[in-house]
């Protein structure tokens, strides 16, 4: 286990140097001058020829290249074009927003993903299990966009229940411990602000949840009908075992591995791919910040957020591949 988890890390060097080099040259392809963005269309050929010169884009792009490989190693990934603010700093500031929508939303998407999912398996070709497969079909053809522009209109503007934008009311305060607001208003013993944090991430993660938990439902129900017709299935049955006991303790855990696999795919797609509702709801996350960097050709922005999303990606399916060993005993990671 310790030596496949080595090597796992170890790939994560060669991986994280491809996609810095596919994202540094996919932005620099780009039509368009980030000096001339910054300064604007009337600026003297003085003042761009110098702010070129300072951001180092004069130079020929393997130097650009070298210099941007030479800051990773470092941990310095260079200053914001449009703030001049560091990356590193930018990115840390970020990232706590991001990933608490993110975890929330996962939550929410595991725990009714797998109730339908489950509730489908045990009542197959009836109304439950219909109504849960439409219920999945709707939730995946949903755009992201389209729902959470509904949300808003309804709970937002008709039924002005809750809040629009932000992660906390302008009044409130939570002593930043963690930067993640639901824990540090737990470990303030503020009430008051738990109740503000959750409401504010109501809109967000349920818009976000929506895809991911109509995929962990259709994955659950068709590994559950395919873990009910095993032969072990069949002896729990003769055996006299309840259907709860049958369904939860022999059949989901065996059918969890390839529910597992979805879970941790969909959770680095959302780390990555909540652009659009993190704009949507004027969330200060990673992903509103890298679609605002990308809108300005600010190259260094773009590079460090998708290198910090791709670390999680790789990070998080390594994890999901350590608890296969956990859910399935006769799963070995070491070489005999």
């Amino acid at each position: 286990m310790l030596l496949f988890l080595c090597r796992r890390l170890l790939l994560l060097i060669p991986t994280l140097a491809g996609i810095s080099a596919l994202v540094f040259l996919m932005i620099h392809l780009v039509p368009g001058d980030p000096a001339q963005i910054m300064l604007g269309e009337r600026a003297n050929a003085v003042t761009l020829a110098a702010l070129r010169a300072e951001m180092r884009l004069d130079q020929p792009l393997h130097h650009q290249f070298g210099h941007f490989l030479s800051g990773l190693v470092t941990g310095d990934l260079g200053r914001s074009l449009r703030t001049q603010e560091k990356v590193t700093t930018e990115l840390l500031k970020r990232f706590p927003a991001t990933f608490e929508l993110t975890v929330v939303s996962m939550i929410i998407a595991v725990a009714l993903g797998s109730c339908a999912g489950l509730v489908a398996a045990a009542r197959q070709g009836r109304w439950l299990d219909h109504l849960c497969m439409v219920g999945a079909t709707t939730g995946i053809s949903l755009p992201v966009f389209w729902l959470g522009l509904m949300l808003i209109l309804v709970f937002a503007v008709q039924l002005p229940l809750l809040p629009v934008s932000g992660r906390i009311s302008t009044h409130l305060y939570v002593p930043p411990v963690t930067h993640f607001y639901l824990i540090d208003a737990a470990l303030a013993l503020d009430g008051s602000a738990i109740v503000d944090v959750l409401r504010h991430l109501t809109l967000p993660a349920l818009t976000l949840c929506t895809i991911p938990m109509a995929v962990i439902a259709r994955m659950t129900r068709a590994s559950l009908l395919e873990t009910l017709g095993q032969d072990f299935i069949r002896t729990a049955w003769a055996k006299g075992l309840s259907e709860r006991a049958v369904l939860l303790r022999h059949a989901f855990r065996n059918a969890a591995i390839p529910t597992l696999t979805v879970i941790a795919l969909e959770f680095g797609f959302l780390l990555g791919g909540a652009i659009i509702t993190e704009t949507i709801f004027s969330w200060p996350g990673v992903g509103r910040w890298v679609f605002l960097a990308v809108q300005a050709r600010d190259f260094r922005v773009v590079q460090g957020g998708v290198l910090l999303l791709a670390t999680l990606f790789v990070l998080v399916n390594t994890c999901a591949d350590l608890l296969y060993a956990w859910l399935d005993p006769r799963i070995r990671y070491d070489r005999r």
